[in-house]
């Protein structure tokens, strides 16, 4: 029912595809179009909205289903929607051009641009705000965006400077926002005006995004003409509204909203070095080390975090991702000079983890389906397995379990890949393999004995469970199952 009503009210505007290189698979327009229909299905997103970049040119435009349920209005080309912490950034940007300007290093310990700070804080440097490895005690008091002292901004303000450091500085990746509040106060002081005017003028107002420029930072706050209403999972996954409110002093960290086409004109533009020349853009993508070495994000995806933006280090097809609510993500991909844009208006809907399936329609190799995302030596078993055989798992596993790093949750979100697709007998010998290396995990023993419950095996079914039992005697997901099974 869902799909049906999504393609009553699909609006897409522009959806002619330009011809792309000789170098890329010609794409069907409706391939990509069915692709994110389903997945607006299946994780509930009432609307969307796409842009497609290719050697600087937008090559594909696209808006999917409602951006108001409750006025049932559809998603257009020119529907704003909240991008939340991608704010961050444009907020980096600035940074940058101010350091283009000569005002200041990412180098500099705050304090050479900022008075009264608490001491511990004063030899942070911006490149540590700006990559969330300061150790800065947390405005926020962990519910959404609320802030501690009863959500007071300057009684906030007042509290968090008493407050102790939470970890040494740079040794860890931790999401904070005190230090983008910060950043905003530095960019006040050296560009002598407020950081969004700085951002209006020196940014939005020299590029081809007018819907952008006059939503200003004003989040959900105040009327944004034709903006898509935020919503979230509720009880049983219905979806409920949203309502967020961010101060004006919090909004370096979140308040824009735009329109997916009018993210592309700014890919564009810093791909075409025209917001900032080569070497700012290059130090603002490079992901901040820590003390270890290491770079440190989100996720095993979004592996680093660089100057407000995320870093996807890998060593085929890189990138860079600005990401906001869970529910926006902007992934460009430099060596490929591709730039995807997803806008959503459900949190929680998280467009990065299959923006990489987007591209893959470009570039077959970084389809799923292919192994892409796996790691090197599950990758290489994977691609032995899809040519030998899913029964051939195990022998090939053997063959290069000596030299080979295997992870169990890794493989058993490989299995459930396969369950999602209801091919359960290749799910099966994936589980197996599982059971197989690491046969004193008691998950893996679930995973196979769910999926032997799926063929209708019943007798293998329960000696897994009974396995899972034997590791933990009270897991009570494990007790049900053989419940029903004997029944």
């Amino acid at each position: 029912m869902f799909r049906k009503n999504i393609r009553c009210s699909l609006h897409i505007l522009s959806l002619s595809t330009l011809l792309l290189t000789s170098l890329l698979p010609q794409v069907k327009a409706d391939e990509i179009d069915d692709f994110l229909l389903e997945k607006m299905r299946t994780a509930n997103i009432p609307g969307l909205q796409l842009a497609i970049v290719k050697d600087n040119r937008l090559i594909k435009k696209a808006s999917y289903g409602l951006s108001n349920l409750q006025d049932q209005i559809t998603v257009q080309n020119h529907t704003p929607f909240p991008i939340f912490s991608m704010t961050k950034a444009f907020t980096g940007v600035a940074i940058m051009q101010l350091a283009a300007e000569n005002k200041l290093s990412v180098n500099d310990p705050i304090s050479k641009h900022l008075d009264d700070l608490p001491k511990a804080w004063q030899p942070l440097t911006i490149r540590q705000l700006l990559s969330h490895t300061s150790g800065l005690p947390k405005i926020l008091n962990g519910h959404w965006v609320d802030l501690i002292s009863n959500g007071q901004p300057d009684p906030a303000w007042q509290e968090v400077l008493t407050l102790p450091m939470r970890y040494e500085t740079n040794s860890r990746f931790e999401y904070n926002q005190t230090g983008y509040i910060l950043l905003g106060k530095i960019i006040d002081k050296l560009s002598g005006q407020p950081f969004s005017n700085y951002i209006q003028k020196n940014q939005l107002a020299k590029l081809d995004m007018p819907i952008t420029l006059a939503a200003g930072f004003a989040h959900t706050e105040s009327i944004v003409p034709n903006q898509a209403r935020p919503y979230v999972a509720g009880n049983q996954g219905k979806l409920k509204t949203v309502q967020i409110t961010f101060d004006p002093f919090f909004r370096t960290a979140a308040g824009m909203s735009a329109t997916a086409t009018e993210l592309a004109n700014y890919a564009i533009a810093l791909q075409q070095r025209k917001l900032l020349d080569e070497k700012y853009l290059k130090e603002m993508w490079s992901p901040t080390r820590l003390n270890s070495g290491q770079t440190a994000g989100f996720s095993n995806l979004e592996n680093g975090y660089a100057l407000g933006w995320q870093t996807i280090g890998r060593e085929q097809h890189p990138a860079v991702s600005a990401s906001g609510g869970d529910a926006n993500s902007m992934v460009i991909y430099p060596k490929d000079n591709l730039t995807i844009i997803v806008l959503t208006n459900k949190l929680g809907s998280l467009p990065i983890f299959f923006i990489d399936e987007i591209a893959g329609f470009y570039y077959p190799e970084m389809k799923a389906e292919n192994g892409w995302g796996l790691s090197q030596d599950l990758f290489k078993l994977f691609q032995g397995i899809k040519k030998q055989g899913f029964n051939q798992a195990i022998t090939l596993a053997d063959e290069m379990k000596v030299s080979a790093a295997f992870d169990v949750q890794e493989i058993n979100l490989l299995g459930y890949r396969y369950v999602a697709k209801n091919e359960l007998a290749k799910a099966l010998e994936i589980f197996k393999l599982n059971v197989h290396l690491f046969p004193d995990n008691a998950n893996a023993y679930d995973s196979l004995g769910e999926t032997y419950a799926a063929l209708g095996n019943k007798p293998e079914a329960i000696a897994n469970y009974e396995k899972v039992l034997a590791f933990l005697p009270n897991n009570q997901h494990a007790l049900k199952q053989l419940a029903r099974l004997n029944q």
